[in-house]
């Protein structure tokens, strides 16, 4: 038993710092919520075979694929069935409005399962459903859709499925492919059960007066914290109120923070509009640049050619640009841009920079060098950042 924690670090933070994309998630009846409610505890998990009774008819198969075309039509997705025989009459549901999909499960040999996957991550394959096979360890980044056909008992399985689609995606190694989100459409009770995709424990430190509340297993007699859903000893589950269960979750809503004020590069705001935003180092450089809707994360390190280090949201952006700087740069470089915070420009500066900025005598030495960063690589920022445009109007 430890009496300190050391770190955590939450989905949300993750999210909000733009290392994973945010969930949508939507909660759907299809008229079995009622019956899984009923569905008994098995030792490790929810009894598949009776989920699978409930799950796998020709209406509710014929339901959800209905309910993916209208929310994640086209979407790179992975499903979760209950049984071999549900995940096959849900992958017949797909095919038989003309999308292309398949099935891995435990029984596939390891050839036949790999030859599955690969056609699923460069060939036409859009939708897999597997069964228990991809929970953890699977990692597709274009994945931009999660279906739930199944309860699950532990909160951290649930995270584990839902986490196959929020990875993020790298543009160098999937040129043309834009996400910026993932869609999780739960037909089961997983995310009524279980709640958001936030831990509920909360590990800050906090003083309090008095010993913390603690309650007793009834089928081990161990003492646990108050808040104990489940005995670490022997697996009893508690019940829980009636009022959780009764929470309906439409959608995930993460609130944006401020990534510009947690680097440890000062940022320009090189035209005063919050369209492109510019850091350097002494070596390298990191931009953001917003076209059409999405944002573009560009990159330089001294000779070497610009490339697109992200496309997507804000915040995605801003973390590649930041840990395109972090990767490149030592933390001397912070330093040094934080020492040119409220210098003057230099005369060699002001000799390069156009009459407008010469005439701004607020104008800082940082500032400066950045206006002059993206003066000598415009045209190849602009070609980078066209070209990656071009390409998802392309694909869309």
């Amino acid at each position: 038993m430890f009496s300190n924690v050391a770190d955590q670090i939450r989905l949300g933070e993750l999210i909000r710092s733009g290392h994973l994309v945010s969930p949508r998630t939507f909660v759907i009846d299809v008229g079995t919520r009622e019956a899984l409610g009923g569905v008994r505890r098995l030792a490790e998990d929810y009894d598949m075979n009776a989920v699978a009774t409930i799950m796998n008819t020709s209406p509710v198969n014929a339901a959800v694929v209905r309910h993916w075309q209208a929310r994640a039509l086209g979407r790179k997705t992975i499903a979760f069935g209950a049984t071999v025989a549900h995940a096959q009459a849900v992958c017949h549901a797909f095919l038989a409005e003309g999308i292309s999909a398949a099935v891995v499960h435990g029984e596939l040999s390891e050839a036949e399962r790999k030859a599955t996957l690969a056609e699923f991550e460069t060939g036409d394959l859009t939708v897999i459903v597997n069964v228990a096979v991809l929970t953890e360890g699977y990692d597709y980044t274009p994945t931009a859709c999660i279906i739930l056909l199944r309860p699950s008992s532990y909160k951290s399985t649930l995270i584990q499925m839902i986490g196959r689609g929020l990875r993020v995606v790298d543009p160098a190694e999937h040129p043309g492919v834009i996400k910026t989100d993932c869609v999780v459409l739960d037909f089961g009770t997983a995310s009524l059960v279980h709640g958001s995709l936030e831990q509920e424990v909360d590990l800050d430190g906090f003083a309090g007066d008095g010993e913390a509340p603690t309650k007793e297993c009834p089928s081990c007699a161990a003492q646990l914290p108050m808040a104990s859903r489940e005995c670490p000893l022997c697996g009893h589950a508690f019940q829980q109120a009636a009022a959780d269960e009764k929470v309906v979750l439409d959608d995930f809503v993460m609130t944006e923070i401020d990534l510009l004020k947690r680097s440890n590069f000062s940022w320009c705001d090189l035209f005063g509009d919050d369209c492109a935003l510019l850091a350097a180092g002494f070596k390298a450089w990191a931009g953001v640049f917003f076209l059409e809707g999405r944002w573009y994360a560009v990159g330089g390190f001294e000779r070497s050619p610009v490339r697109l280090l992200g496309v997507g949201e804000r915040t995605v952006c801003l973390a590649q640009a930041n840990d395109w700087l972090n990767e490149q740069e030592s933390d001397d470089a912070a330093h040094k841009s934080r020492r040119w915070l409220n210098e003057l420009p230099t005369p060699g500066q002001l000799r390069y920079l156009p009459p407008e900025a010469r005439a701004d005598f607020g104008l800082t030495r940082y500032q400066a060098s950045a206006l002059l960063t993206f003066k000598f690589n415009k045209h190849a920022i602009q070609r980078v950042v066209h070209a990656a445009n071009q390409s998802y109007l392309e694909a869309a």
